[in-house]
């Protein structure tokens, strides 16, 4: 992710413009009661406040090019960095990527490992760069599944980046929507039987408060790249009315065309929040 450069000081190619350095490649485009959508880049006045992203298809992208599925996963690695820094041009405020779920623990233990040493590995060599762009980094999950090093490795990228004020990265690792859910009633009821909180007091908001993103706002926008098109058990309590992309391309391959194809997707979507359509909706407007 390159450091941030004044509107006033960019050329005029440069000023105003999504970062085009991001992959290349013609996607193939699906997403949910639409036909393929439109991949031409076109400014969106209300970029989504924030995104989630399933960033599926490393194995693949490495088994098409005969590699170890760990080059997949630094490939993907790559495309991230690509992803944090045009999010942060766009406007986009938070950016929250499935990392690593709860179901991820069952891959082989080879591959766990690879995936955990890369994960140490991308933090002692971004978060500095994070840092200088203003991006606050955070994670969500079981971090007691995690081991001691990465716990620490985590906390020490955190502390190091709580001041970034351009893009807040959510990293979901060891992380299930099931989890999530169960983890927050756990401490509610916790919190219930210490005399903290009344039961009868207990509703969606109070809820809300003790998920993982509880002090954070839904996302407006899920992309889920590799062709399949559920959610995996990622962040279904916020999910409720966030706008689901799919799309078939393979992460590591995710660039600036795609991303631009999904923003015009959902620049498109009627957001009505279970409104009446005469009752007036959210459509995102495009210039």
């Amino acid at each position: 992710m390159r450091e941030r450069t004044p509107a006033s000081k960019r050329g005029p190619a440069e000023a105003g413009r999504p970062a085009d350095r991001i992959g290349s490649g013609e996607p193939a485009l699906t997403s949910i009661g639409r036909q393929p959508a439109s991949t031409a880049v076109e400014t969106v006045q209300a970029p989504p406040a924030h995104i989630a992203v399933v960033m599926d298809g490393n194995g693949r992208w490495a088994r098409r090019r005969a590699l170890p599925r760990h080059a997949g996963h630094r490939a993907g690695v790559r495309a991230v960095r690509a992803l944090v820094e045009a999010c942060a041009e766009r406007g986009v405020g938070i950016l929250t990527l499935f990392a690593f779920s709860s179901e991820n623990w069952k891959r082989p233990r080879g591959e766990v490992g690879k995936l955990m040493g890369l994960f140490v590995e991308a933090l002692q060599r971004e978060v500095d760069e994070l840092k200088r762009n203003g991006v606050r980094l955070r994670f969500i999950g079981d971090r007691a599944s995690l081991s001691a090093i990465l716990q620490a490795r985590i906390a020490d990228a955190e502390a190091l980046t709580c001041d970034g004020d351009r893009l807040t990265l959510v990293v979901a690792m060891a992380y299930g929507g099931r989890w999530d859910i169960a983890q927050a009633c756990r401490r509610l009821a916790i919190d219930a039987r210490e005399a903290r909180l009344d039961p009868a007091q207990v509703d969606i908001d109070t809820v809300r408060r003790y998920l993982e993103l509880g002090d954070l706002p839904d996302p407006d926008l899920l992309i889920r790249t590799g062709g399949e098109r559920r959610i995996s058990n990622f962040l279904l309590w916020n999910l409720a009315y966030t706008e689901l992309y799919f799309c078939d391309v393979l992460w590591p391959e995710f660039g600036e065309t795609h991303l631009a194809a999904a923003l015009d997707f959902y620049a498109g979507r009627r957001r009505r929040f279970g409104r009446l359509e005469e009752q007036g909706d959210h459509r995102v407007e495009k210039c």
